[in-house]
């Protein structure tokens, strides 16, 4: 195969063992399995070697998310295209086969967002089935924000796999519980606040950030459907953008009694 046709899959690791036989199993067939670990001490690096991957490591110091190691493990890459697979995701054989049809097409875009399927108490849910995630790209010039919650900037015209094509899919095995989500909750959001270091939040945003994210994840996203999961799932958003707004405020207090 020629090389412009070849895909690298870039997984971002740190004590993932758990899932990652499954993750591994699944993109076995791409043309390079890249693992960049940060410094995991579980059997994270066994595994890995198993299946043969090649490994990269960057320094896990005091990141609280892969999104530090992104742009790092993507251009080390050696194929032009890269997939970049979490840890505890599944690639379909439907999305491996949509890849590899759509690089060899005249109008391929640089980048492709592709649905991914979570669960949540158990159970894949209605609401949040599908979130597209920006995870398919050429590697040229793609940078990627050091902080949760944020996209790949990418090199050009970016589309969605069609939502008829259901299953091209990432399948997120995860079954996150709600201490999982509350200390995500924490570590998230102190990453978040770098970013929005600039922000100043009040109490409308106190208020209405939390309000506004339960009401698209519940009314518009139709969490209902899902009964009480979906109203639990709902108001644990609601409750992250809270800790967010206030971690925020908290600070801009500390900054101001600290200048008086």
């Amino acid at each position: 195969m020629n090389d412009e046709n070849k895909i690298s899959v870039v997984i971002n690791t740190f004590n993932a063992a758990l899932y990652l036989e499954q993750v591994l199993e699944a993109v076995k067939d791409f043309d390079e399995v890249l693992v960049c670990d940060m410094e995991s001490t579980d059997k994270t690096l066994d595994i890995a070697r198993k299946y043969n991957c090649r490994i990269v490591t960057f320094p896990k110091a005091n990141h609280k998310s892969a999104e530090p190691a992104r742009t790092f493990a993507i251009q080390s890459a050696t194929y032009d295209w890269v997939l970049v697979v979490d840890a505890d995701e599944i690639v379909t054989p439907e999305l491996r086969n949509y890849l590899y049809a759509r690089i060899r097409e005249k109008d391929c875009p640089a980048g492709i967002y592709i649905p991914r399927l979570n669960r949540f108490m158990l159970r894949y849910t209605k609401s949040n089935s599908y979130d597209y995630q920006l995870r398919f790209f050429r590697k040229e010039g793609v940078t990627w924000p050091p902080y949760v919650h944020t996209f790949p900037s990418v090199n050009g015209r970016t589309e969605k796999i069609p939502h008829q094509m259901k299953e091209a899919r990432f399948v997120h095995l995860a079954d996150e519980t709600i201490s999982v989500l509350m200390r995500k909750t924490n570590a998230y959001t102190d990453s978040e606040m770098e970013k929005r270091a600039e922000k100043h939040y009040g109490l409308g945003a106190l208020i209405g950030r939390p309000l506004w994210r339960f009401f698209r994840n519940y009314i518009l996203k139709m969490g209902f459907r899902d009964g009480m999961p979906g109203l639990i799932r709902a108001g644990m958003d609601a409750v992250y953008q809270f800790v967010l707004v206030a971690k925020i405020m908290e600070q801009q207090y500390r900054n101001k009694n600290h200048h008086e």
